[in-house]
Formats: C-alpha cells, structure tokens, sequence
C-alpha cells in the first residue's frame, strides 16, 4: 500500500475563512485516500514557531512515498519562508518522498495519484 502525508495551512489560522468547515473537509481526506488504497495522514501547520517541529514530527513518523503540499502554504507571498522550510523539511526528514502540489484542500488524492 502506497503512503501520503498531506501538509497544509492550519484551517484556524487563515483569516476569512470558515476554519471549521475547512478542518471538516482536511479530516475526510484520508478517507478519500484510503478509498484508493492510500495510507495517508494529514499535517495542517500554523504560521508560526511550531511550524517546523510539527512538519518534521510528521514526515518521521511513517516513510511517506509521497508528500502533498497545499496551495495555501504555496500561493500566498507572506508565506514564501514557509513553502521554502516545509520544502527543506521534506527533503530532510523524507528524502525518499515525491513533492506533490494540489490547487485546494481537496484535491490531495489527484495529487499523490499523479506519482504513485
């Protein structure tokens, strides 16, 4: 069975948005992977000094074949030092992993499918 971790913004975090309908939507997709026998698990990262501990936390637990990071660490330019640690996080912690990206929260699955 392949293995995912989906890393993205922490849905309470984000200004404007319904955190809790975003978390609701964060905590299905492993289910979603699971449908297409994926083991994954989701990581949502706050934008601050926690943010390292809890990303390479994740990428060690488990030897991810793939690593599916979210647009909202990637699209919004105050969180370039971010994209760029969470990107060195993986090539660090899970070297052995594709980097993936996906548009939105729901969509990880067409991501990692892409390589795995």
């Amino acid at each position: 069975m392949s293995s995912a971790l989906g890393a993205g913004d922490e849905p309470q975090a984000i200004p404007g948005v319904d955190g809790q309908a975003l978390r609701a939507a964060i905590d299905a997709e492993p289910a979603r992977f699971g449908e297409h026998d994926i083991n994954a698990a989701m990581t949502p990262v706050a934008f601050d000094e926690s943010a390292e501990t809890t990303l390479a936390a994740s990428l060690t637990e488990h030897p991810w074949d793939v690593v599916v990071l979210n647009g909202g660490i990637r699209k919004a330019e105050q969180l370039l030092p971010l994209f760029e640690k969470t990107v060195n996080l993986i090539f660090r912690h899970a070297p052995q992993a594709v980097r993936e990206f996906n548009p939105s929260g729901g969509d990880s699955v067409e991501a990692a499918q892409r390589w795995l």
